[in-house]
């Protein structure tokens, strides 16, 4: 193994995440809140594969829950229209009696959309049984992008309770887009790149060797209704990782000429052997920051993002983060920089004004981790100068995407947090390396220091 190698296998171990999976709207579920069904409260959730692979069979699963009772609403009957780039794939009737429906899909490449199962006698709702499951197969799911769904209910508590006008409500969630790229370097030789949009889908993306800088775009609708539920936008950028006029210890990213948060430019080493992935990850309230800095120049809202991913040559930390509201605005770094198991991690923090930079003093925060959308670790503290630190013990299971949380800051209700990666313990050979590599870097560059925030 190469020193450069090495120099970016140490820097690459900690990955930053939003969430147990980072994906498109929802992480693969969208879920509509508060629908007024005859005076019951109902939230719809919409369940779908991250992608269709080889066009394997997957499923759909659309459940509705009473918000209430927390338990599933009964002899449900929707009306389902399905959407892509602004086509219709169907519109039918679907029927489940105790609130959950589920839905095999077979995609093809051609042919037309066939729906198979029992029907009723009501409305001719389609609905699975144990020896027919509820089917569709067609040219369905056959290209990425986003999706989106149409949904009324038309029955509810009795099979022929008809509800009238309940409401058309939407729900959208993304099949993962894969498009690769031939660009030349800076000696004309061709490099591949290969985008991976858990969004929409990307056009103009471009190489420029002299900058060492990758551009590329996708449509996107900056409206609040729409970003309302979005809770994260994902795009990865592949490319060789023999390609070293690309490599660099860390990157830097814009979206529309603004400056991104260091969260949510990523790098991993080791999902694919022989590549590297630099990960966008835009959450809900990142995506509210950039519209707003976007407002600030009176011009009108594009109708897309544009992305620029650069090297850069050093790793920063503190790493930033906004409440919603830009208030509050909180610095974080840890130590170790590799987080794992069986070892305590130390959480360095400043609570600071969103305006003036400045640490606030006497700050209330309540300090969580979560894990697999499940809180493994809760304190409340104070910070007294605004600075402070928490340490955690992740134990053997505690690996995987992991998010610390800073909730109700200052005692208001307002939060944010931060994505990263419990890393699977070493074993003794690739810890041996990390020690030589950790010793080379230090031999070569003399000091490596860490940005922690100063109280």
């Amino acid at each position: 193994m190469s020193l450069l190698k090495l120099v970016t296998l140490i820097l690459a171990v900690v990955l930053f995440f939003p969430a147990s999976n980072v994906y498109g709207h929802g992480l693969g579920i969208d879920t509509i809140s508060s629908v007024d069904i005859q005076g019951k409260e109902i939230s719809i959730s919409v369940e779908l594969p991250l992608s269709f692979d080889n066009l394997d069979e997957k499923q759909i699963t659309i459940t509705a829950t009473e918000d209430e009772t927390k338990e599933n609403a009964k002899n449900v009957t929707f009306l389902i229209g399905l959407f892509h780039e602004n086509q219709m794939i169907f519109r039918n009737y679907f029927f489940t009696s105790d609130g959950v429906l589920p839905i095999n899909v077979k995609p093809t490449e051609e042919g037309t959309i066939s729906i198979n199962g029992a029907q009723d006698s009501l409305l001719g709702a389609w609905y699975g049984t144990e020896s027919t499951p509820l089917e569709i197969t067609g040219p369905i799911f056959n290209s990425g992008g986003l999706y989106n769904f149409e949904i009324e209910i038309r029955t509810i508590d009795e099979p022929t309770n008809i509800v009238e006008d309940s409401g058309i409500y939407n729900a959208d969630l993304s099949v993962a887009e894969i498009t690769q790229y031939l660009e030349k370097d800076s000696k004309n030789q061709d490099v591949s790149f290969r985008l991976k949009s858990y969004f929409d889908k990307i056009s103009s993306f471009e190489y420029d060797s002299e900058k060492k800088q990758v551009t590329f775009e996708m449509p996107f609708d900056w409206s609040e209704k729409q970003m309302s539920h979005i809770p994260v936008v994902h795009e990865e950028v592949h490319f060789p990782n023999e390609f070293t006029e690309f490599l660099s210890p860390g990157y830097t990213g814009q979206v529309n000429g603004i400056d991104l948060f260091k969260s949510s430019v990523t790098v991993d080493d080791y999902t694919e052997e022989d590549e590297r992935i630099v990960h966008f990850v835009l959450l809900q309230d990142h995506l509210r920051f950039l519209k707003n800095q976007m407002k600030k120049t009176n011009e009108p809202l594009p109708d897309n993002i544009v992305f620029t991913l650069s090297t850069n040559e050093k790793i920063d930390f503190p790493l930033t983060a906004y409440t919603r509201s830009e208030d509050f605005l909180v610095n974080l770094s840890w130590d170790p920089i590799t987080i794992q198991p069986e070892t305590t991690t130390k959480y360095v923090f400043t609570i600071r004004d969103g305006a003036t930079n400045e640490p606030l003093r006497n700050s209330d925060y309540t300090f969580v981790i979560l894990q697999g959308g499940k809180e493994i670790h809760r304190v409340t503290g104070f910070a007294q100068v605004g600075g402070e630190s928490e340490d955690y013990y992740f134990t053997e299971d505690q690996t995987g995407p992991t998010i610390i949380r800073f909730e109700n800051i200052r005692n208001t209700g307002q939060e944010t947090e931060f994505g990263m990666v419990v890393a699977p313990e070493f074993g003794t050979a690739v810890g041996f390396i990390l020690v030589v590599s950790i010793m080379s870097v230090i031999f070569l560059s003399k000091k490596i220091s860490l940005d922690y925030p100063k109280f």
